[in-house]
């Protein structure tokens, strides 16, 4: 067979299986990165023989930087800084105390469950830092846990490719290639970070003005736009990697593209909907060829080799390191102990060390074998054991940790959804906006809400955002007939707790309430308004934005405390400003008397003001 059609078949079926492995990863919830490990060791040179890296040659660690770059470049791309403020502190412990912990535990694990050299086992430490967001936000995806814990889980990943690959590549230098200095070491690696930052925020400087003040032609200005965000993730490596290597330096790159791509992914840049499924999909292929291409280079033998070492070794790292710093970084009260447990149990590794490992095994191969065959297989065993368990079992773990909240799904993210989005996450729910509008849903994603881009009556969209626990979901478009097959969908599909739909013409209300749907009349709701503030002037500004300093809150009874409890018991344990309104059971609502017992599953109301009205939820409903 010619080099030519060599490479036409590598080309082609890492491509056909990259995509069979997304549609796989989709169906089942799975990171995609298990099945391009499995079908690359299943076409390689050990399976069917159809991919055969060497091929490339000497341009394998080229093509494989490029593609990283992309990847990274995509990924912090997508890292809103106003949403990264639900979490700067746990975040930047784990990307700094954190990383410190997994190095040195790592090593340590490896130093003794292996018996390597302590040379190799920082060299692995190094690289099993990362966990990367090609495997942790396909979990996200599927896993709808609060956004802040979400947040800090991508973000780490983010963060951790960037260190993991600067710091694995110092390290190389360091303990394989004996440059042995410790200053030398800091110093290099504070070098590349400099590079990468200055390069990454000048092209990401340059992209934005060409966006917002170049004429790009109107007819294919998106096309444009979307070629040269993807030529700037590009250049972004390139110029920095160049840089570094004028100084002695490499591997700066990898720091410009995560730069690069979080700033210019926080400027207001126009055709953002498009840039970003461009760069979705250009990531989709790119990690189909690094992960097949790299994975057909791993023997099977190399992991078999390691035996039980190489199982203690994913041990320590998923159940004894990643716990001991994640419990340590997450001390306060931004997260519940659930929670924290469940960012302890995902921390599946990705492609930078898949990639980078293989090739420092290429150039150790000739001068340490057995150097090269530990690193490739205790890497690709922790990636392969950490993605199965964890990111196949990640939906299931938190629901056995209850730390998936019942969500609010609006759909429709206009004038209307996003006013009842803004008043529902005032008071402490988990909101989820949806749209088929690509600017809405941007401008209410800038706004801070989390949003999911989809069509709303179509179940899987539905399910991505979290119907499944959701105890409510409001209809809220201007299409009454889209509102109602979304309520029906809800009612059937989903059998959510509680449906509002908006009714924009009052003929419509009978059709609604015949499908167990609660409709809010458009017209009706504006008069109900507008009698509030005739009749119940005080009452309705304590309620609206102007004068927001109440609240009235219905919750369901479940605290063990305070089941079995009279009202004038609980009362005395309520917040000053608050106080129990109503109580409701059996569908029947009477004002409380103070020697009415409380039962399990009644509904209570509280008014009073809005702090002390939540922490009268807390103490009668805790959450996970």
């Amino acid at each position: 067979m010619s080099a030519a059609t060599e490479i036409i078949v590598l080309v082609v079926t890492v491509m056909g299986f990259g995509v069979a492995a997304q549609v796989l990863s989709d169906r089942l919830a799975v990171p995609s990165v298990l099945f391009l490990i499995l079908a690359g060791i299943g076409v390689g040179p050990e399976g069917l023989g159809l991919v055969n890296a060497e091929i490339i040659g000497d341009a394998l660690p080229a093509i494989v930087g490029l593609s990283v770059a992309i990847i990274v470049f995509e990924g912090a791309f997508h890292l809103n800084l106003e949403r990264l403020r639900e979490a700067p502190n746990e975040t930047v412990r784990l990307i700094t105390v954190g990383a410190l912990i997994s190095l040195v535990g790592t090593a340590v694990a490896v130093r003794y469950a292996l018996g390597a050299s302590w040379d190799i086992a920082f060299l692995i430490g190094s690289l099993l830092v990362a966990t990367g967001p090609t495997v942790i936000t396909p979990i996200m995806n599927v896993v709808p846990v609060r956004e802040r814990v979400a947040m800090t889980l991508e973000t780490e990943g983010v963060g951790n490719d960037v260190t993991a690959a600067i710091l694995a590549i110092v390290t190389f230098e360091y303990v394989v290639l004996e440059n042995n200095s410790v200053f030398t070491l800091v110093s290099e690696f504070a070098l590349r970070f400099a590079v990468g930052i200055a390069v990454g925020v000048a092209v990401a400087a340059v992209v934005w003005y060409v966006l917002r003040h170049v004429d790009l032609s109107a007819e294919n200005a998106p096309q444009n736009a979307r070629l040269i965000v993807l030529t700037a993730a590009l250049v972004s490596y390139g110029v920095a990697e160049l840089i570094a290597a004028q100084v002695g330096a490499s591997e700066a790159g990898i720091a410009a593209v995560a730069v690069g791509g979080f700033a210019l992914g926080n400027t207001d840049i126009p055709y953002r909907a498009d840039i970003e499924q461009f760069k979705g999909d250009i990531t989709l292929l790119v990690l189909s060829f690094v992960f097949i291409t790299l994975a057909s280079l791993l023997s099977i033998s190399d992991v078999l080799a390691l035996g039980i070492g190489g199982l203690g070794v994913v041990v320590a790292v998923a159940c004894v390191v990643r716990p001991v710093f994640v419990m340590l970084c997450t001390v306060g009260d931004r997260f519940t102990l659930r929670e924290r447990i469940f960012i302890s149990t995902t921390g599946p590794r990705g492609i930078i060390p898949a990639s980078i490992a293989t090739l420092f095994a290429l150039e150790l191969q000739a001068s340490d074998p057995a150097a090269a065959t530990t690193l490739v297989g205790t890497v690709f065993l922790v990636i392969l054991a950490t993605v199965v368990v964890e990111g196949g079992f990640a939906r299931h773990i938190a629901q056995a940790l209850n730390v998936i909240p019942m969500r609010v799904l609006v759909v429709g993210a206009g004038r209307v959804g996003t006013a009842l989005a803004e008043r529902l996450e005032d008071r402490g729910e988990e909101v989820v906006l949806i749209d088929t509008n690509s600017q809405a849903i941007e401008t209410a994603r800038d706004a801070g809400f989390t949003v999911r881009h989809g069509d709303g009556t179509d179940a899987d969209v539905l399910r991505a955002a979290g119907a499944e626990n959701a105890k409510v979901i409001a209809p809220a478009t201007g299409d009454d007939d889209v509102n109602l097959l979304i309520g029906q969908l809800a009612r059937n599909a989903f059998d959510v707790e509680t449906i509002v739909a908006r009714v924009n013409q009052p003929a419509n209300v009978d059709a609604f309430e015949d499908l167990d749907i609660e409709p809010i009349p458009t017209g009706m709701s504006v008069a109900w308004a507008m009698d509030n503030f005739v009749e119940r002037p005080a009452i309705a500004h304590w309620m609206t934005e102007l004068d927001r300093t109440g609240d009235v809150q219905e919750i369901e009874v479940t605290a063990d405390n305070v089941v079995g409890e009279t009202v004038a018991e609980l009362g005395a344990e309520l917040p000053e400003d608050c106080h129990l309104a109503l109580i409701s059971r059996n569908e029947s609502n009477r004002l409380p008397h103070a020697d009415d017992v409380l039962e399990r599953g009644d509904h209570i109301t509280f008014i009073g003001r809005k702090g002390a009205v939540r922490e009268a939820i807390e103490h009668c409903h805790p959450g996970p």
